[in-house]
């Protein structure tokens, strides 16, 4: 089983590529390896081949780096599945994680939402959408402030709140109050709770 994240940058016609696309790139370079892991195509979509239990948190960290630009979102569908037909581009290879993916992508314009999942079993499916819908509401609404602060909690889950303060040069109950502003610990217990739903899930 492997994962599939559909995206692309939301009001990215109204700014200049600068301010996301070098954001998106570092993003994609540490994933993997292009294009067999990752492409950029369309001017702002793109595809990333992930293993399925960091694909909620590698989709959380992404949000974070891309919400620290204050009129930027990104949407993103995660599928999982099976890679039936490998290219060398992941945009040219198939299998049910690309399909789940793709097809939920297409729907979510339609649903107004910004992470969505597909896993091909319909139960588990609607609870994890649904659980999604309300961590969208959160981190839709994170300022630049708030998205800093939880890439550095994501990036650095070994420091404390005095570190993270000092490398954002702001003190510690300012960090305190970001993280609770963020639902950072709620977040993390859905991505435990993702991690747990897959695991033996039939693909």
């Amino acid at each position: 089983m492997i994962a599939i994240i559909t995206g692309d940058i939301i009001r990215s016609e109204m700014t200049d590529p600068q301010e996301w696309m070098p954001l998106l790139k570092r993003f994609l370079k540490k994933q993997g390896r292009a294009p067999a892991d990752w492409e950029i195509y369309r001017g702002d979509a793109f595809q990333l081949k992930l293993p399925p239990a960091e694909a909620l948190f590698k989709s959380m960290l992404l949000k974070s780096m891309i919400k620290q630009q204050a009129n930027l979102d990104v949407r993103l569908s995660i599928g999982l599945g099976e890679l039936s037909y490998e290219t060398g581009r992941i945009t040219e290879s198939n299998g049910t994680a690309f399909v789940r993916s793709g097809r939920k992508f297409d729907s979510m314009k339609d649903e107004k939402v910004t992470l969505s999942l597909s896993t091909g079993d319909e139960k588990t499916d609607a609870t994890l959408n649904l659980m999604a819908r309300f961590a969208s509401l959160v981190m839709d609404n994170w300022s630049p402030a708030a998205a800093e602060a939880v890439q550095l909690f994501l990036e650095q889950p070994g420091w404390n709140q005095q570190q993270i303060a000092e490398k954002l040069k702001i003190n510690q109950s300012a960090v305190s109050q970001s993280r609770k502003r963020a639902q950072f610990d709620l977040l993390m217990d859905f991505n435990k709770f993702y991690q747990t739903t897959i695991t033996g899930l039939k693909t």
